[in-house]
């Protein structure tokens, strides 16, 4: 072969790996950030909540490291129940002539914090536990379950409110501990019920066969499989868990006094004189849980669609 058609056969190989690279750069699978993006992008109400949520966290946490919550929290006899728009108090004041704005941006981020802790917490346990007994089956299974029953049968909100009755002091991540001891039961039922379905398919049975140690199979196998529940039930446990704290504070059972929290300003409307003639103490705060809770479950929706898709691709 002379020089000349050896250079040719050459750029000849070299142009076909070109056009076989971009061409396996095309037919190449999306990663899985590309894939949650795109869900977003085609859910327009999801991708609008993710905005809002998370610009109204990030507010929340950069704005409060600002302020001195005893500060905000001093009385001042001058501002008594001042006006929306007054100046120096733009959403008004409350009974004590607090700014409800300042303690909105507080309270928010204690509310938030309390819910992201409580549902990292008793998310994790609950689908640790869930996916366990699932798989272990036989007496581990019955023994777990009889402990699930128990805590079942507790009332748990009385259970919560004797507990920090009792504490003589105690603070937010005192508070998220206790309620992690509780609200993972809902998680646990969830997961253990969906992991005794997935136990007897195939994919867990030929790990099995091949030698492939439980931890192995419950996490690296099952789990990935029912991640979609795992992400529905989590989001939505959010949402509840910021409840949860609110509805404890308008009970007068979660944070401390001085403290502010949403469910401590949403306890300003458990007086007739303030729902009718002074709203501005309480509204704010239920318009924003009502806002946040309705963001959670559209991006809930758009990360279960997700991981379908992701699924869909590596199988």
């Amino acid at each position: 072969m002379s020089t000349n058609e050896f250079n040719q056969s050459s750029h000849v190989s070299q142009a076909e790996m070109d056009k076989l690279e971009k061409s396996a750069e095309r037919n190449a699978a999306p990663s899985t950030l590309k894939l949650i993006w795109h869900e977003f992008v085609a859910n327009k109400m999801a991708l609008i909540s993710l905005i809002i949520l998370v610009g109204f966290i990030l507010y929340v946490i950069i704005a409060s490291m600002f302020m001195n919550t005893s500060q905000v929290m001093q009385t001042s006899i001058m501002n008594y129940f001042a006006k929306p728009f007054t100046p120096g108090f733009f959403l008004g004041a409350d009974q004590s002539g607090r700014s409800i704005v300042d303690q909105l941006i507080i309270g928010s981020r204690n509310s938030i914090g309390i819910a992201i802790g409580l549902t990292v917490i008793s998310s994790t346990f609950g689908i640790c536990y869930g996916l366990i007994s699932g798989y272990v089956g036989g007496k581990s299974d019955l023994v777990m379950q009889r402990v699930y029953d128990f805590f079942m049968i507790i009332p748990i909100m009385m259970m919560i409110i004797v507990i920090v009755d009792i504490i003589p002091s105690y603070n937010a991540i005192t508070l998220t501990l206790i309620l992690s001891c509780f609200y993972w039961l809902g998680t646990e039922r969830l997961i253990r019920s969906q992991t005794l379905s997935e136990v007897n398919k195939e994919y867990v049975l030929a790990s099995k066969a091949s030698g492939s140690g439980p931890l192995s199979i419950i996490f690296k196998q099952i789990m990935p499989n029912i991640a979609s529940l795992i992400i529905v039930d989590t989001t939505l446990s959010f949402a509840e868990n910021i409840g949860v704290e609110t509805g404890l504070s308008f009970l007068g059972f979660g944070l401390p006094d001085g403290t502010p929290s949403l469910g401590t300003l949403i306890g300003n409307a458990s007086s007739a004189d303030n729902i009718t003639n002074y709203w501005w103490t309480w509204l704010p705060a239920t318009i924003e849980i009502i806002i946040l809770c309705l963001a959670i479950s559209y991006i809930g929706q758009a990360l279960r669609s997700s991981v379908n898709v992701i699924q869909r691709h590596n199988s």
